[in-house]
């Protein structure tokens, strides 16, 4: 019979079965075959149509990585690292789905925002360590600056035992020497070479050396320690003499009257 196709026709529009003897489709009014027109492939009895694919769905995981990449503000920045780790996973699987699902924007905006809360984390923990970090270093130069004074008080002592006739030292550089050292009463061997220079840990070394007697015997001697960056390397400046004190100061030039280190 012209226009059949197996036992009935099937619209080319909507796919409705329809008796073999129909022109027009009783479905939608699609024209049926007609005497003359080429066969189609309609399904055969009893196929169901092809179901159209389903809408793209969104990602859950592009969702909540935006969520936590908002809510890190209020919860101080710990909800971050999390919106990162989704939003990359997310954006992952969005472009390998061919479509089924969405949200890269989300995805996307919750890394930024994630990374955005890193940030004002380490911006946090910066201000927390800075000033500690700086406090410690202050402390320990302080600490250090102290040492070598008692460091070269001791050395007089050795020195001024050891050349009578010489006093005390008239430079630093003269407890000093270079290594190997041979004992002289020009490099006495007493403190290392970056002491003996001026300069160490943070602080400014300077020597003084007299003759009170008039003897040519250095019988008096004067040391100050002052940081190289006052506030930076070092708060306190110290000072000391043949006697031995060590005293500090923390605005004027150490001197005689500066109190003593308790």
């Amino acid at each position: 019979m012209p226009g059949q196709w197996g036992a009935a026709m099937y619209c080319s529009k909507c796919g409705q079965q329809n008796p073999a003897e129909s022109t027009a489709c009783s479905k939608c009014g699609q024209p049926l075959m007609t005497p003359g027109m080429a066969p189609q492939a309609y399904p055969a009895a009893g196929a169901a149509a092809a179901a159209p694919a389903g809408a793209a769905r969104t990602d859950g995981m592009a969702i909540a990585s935006l969520v936590l990449g908002v809510t890190w503000i209020l919860c101080g920045g710990v909800t971050a690292i999390p919106a990162i780790i989704l939003g990359h996973i997310s954006r992952s699987k969005i472009k390998k789905s061919q479509g089924r699902l969405q949200g890269g924007g989300m995805a996307l905006a919750g890394v930024i925002l994630g990374y955005f809360g890193i940030g004002y984390l380490i911006l946090i923990l910066a201000a927390i360590a800075i000033p500690n970090l700086l406090r410690s270093r202050i402390s320990a130069n302080e600490s250090s600056a102290i040492g070598q004074v008692r460091t070269i008080n001791t050395a007089e002592i050795t020195y001024a035992s050891t050349y009578p006739n010489a006093g005390f030292s008239t430079s630093l550089e003269a407890l000093g020497g270079s290594t190997p050292c041979t004992a002289s009463s020009t490099t006495a061997c007493l403190i290392d070479q970056v002491l003996a220079s001026g300069q160490k840990s943070g602080y400014n070394f300077t020597y003084e050396a007299s003759d009170t007697n008039g003897d040519q015997v250095m019988d008096a001697y004067s040391v100050q320690a002052v940081p190289n960056v006052p506030g930076t390397t070092g708060m306190r400046s110290f000072c000391s003499d043949e006697s031995g004190v060590i005293r500090f100061t923390t605005s004027e030039a150490c001197t005689k009257e500066s109190p003593p280190l308790q």
